[in-house]
């Protein structure tokens, strides 16, 4: 049925609502059966919730914004955030996923309880079990950047406590999962882009290794969000990355194709203000620690 809905896309609008409204009442009746089985008439199944979330999933991502009016008229968002805290971690992964998606199509509905979603998803980030529940992180991680994009500085409030988790992901990236890291190294960078005067201070912490994750990512409009959180990181302030140059041209360097010509301007213009503020010989001692396809890449942009 995920499948179906996903690939029916808009096409399955008219089947929807019962679809939706049989997902909304197995997950309350599942929650209500948690703690009091004789009254929800049922025994508990955590499975029949994460399926039922995975379904919502689905019709979110097929219908898009045609989502937005069954949302409205149930109090899914309420069931979703006690999902989220579950303490079973399969259920927390499919919660966040939807939160991820929801995030997309209709954040609105998400707005009233901004604050309590995100500071749960935060939370699966600086879990002591993390290696455990890479998949629950991941996809909590994944939720946040969504909805950054889509707040912007509402998302402030909890900028620093995330970033204080994603640095430490980046920097031991090796011993990690990599769609955690490259999934870390999208989200840092879209909070960047919405705060940066809320990241920008911090840059030396985590610039090189946020540089190296987001290298290994391939062109995708992620990819593009997290490169306009470094255009204004850097806009913001540009000593921050001067130990990280290097690093920072490979990360450039890594793009095979740049579609949005907003995103291709900025970043020349970082190139061209970092050339002229690095005089006596300093540009040309950076340029000369790239390897040369590196260079040849570079050229694209004028420098």
């Amino acid at each position: 049925m995920y499948l179906l809905s996903q690939a029916l896309g808009t096409g399955f609008f008219q089947f929807s609502q019962p679809v939706f409204q049989r997902c909304i009442n197995i997950i309350q009746t599942q929650q209500l059966a948690k703690v009091d089985p004789v009254s929800a008439g049922v025994q508990y199944d955590k499975e029949l919730i994460v399926c039922s979330l995975h379904l919502l999933s689905g019709l979110a991502e097929g219908l898009g914004t045609g989502i937005e009016s069954l949302v409205s008229q149930s109090n899914l968002r309420d069931l979703l955030l006690q999902c989220c805290m579950d303490d079973a971690s399969d259920v927390r992964q499919s919660a966040f996923a939807l939160l991820g998606d929801l995030a997309r199509v209709c954040p609105i509905h998400l707005h009233p309880c901004l604050s309590e979603f995100l500071e749960v998803a935060a939370k699966q980030l600086y879990t002591p079990k993390l290696k455990e529940t890479i998949s629950v992180a991941n996809n909590a991680c994944w939720a946040i950047g969504e909805l950054a994009i889509k707040v912007r500085q509402e998302i402030s409030p909890i900028v620093i406590t995330v970033i204080s988790c994603l640095v430490p992901i980046l920097q031991h990236g090796e011993l990690l999962n990599k769609s955690l890291v490259e999934t870390s190294a999208i989200t840092l960078g879209r909070l960047a882009w919405v705060c940066p005067e809320l990241v920008s201070p911090h840059m030396e912490h985590f610039m090189q290794s946020w540089c190296i994750s987001v290298s290994r990512i391939c062109d995708v409009i992620e990819k593009e969000d997290a490169f306009l959180g470094l255009c204004a990181m850097v806009s913001a302030n540009p000593s921050g990355a001067l130990s990280s140059l290097v690093f920072m041209c490979k990360a450039i360097a890594s793009w095979h194709h740049i579609r949005s010509e907003e995103l291709h301007n900025e970043v020349c213009q970082i190139l061209h203000d970092y050339k002229q503020m690095l005089r006596n010989g300093a540009w040309d001692q950076c340029m000369s620690a790239l390897e040369p396809p590196v260079k040849d890449k570079l050229s694209k942009y004028q420098v």
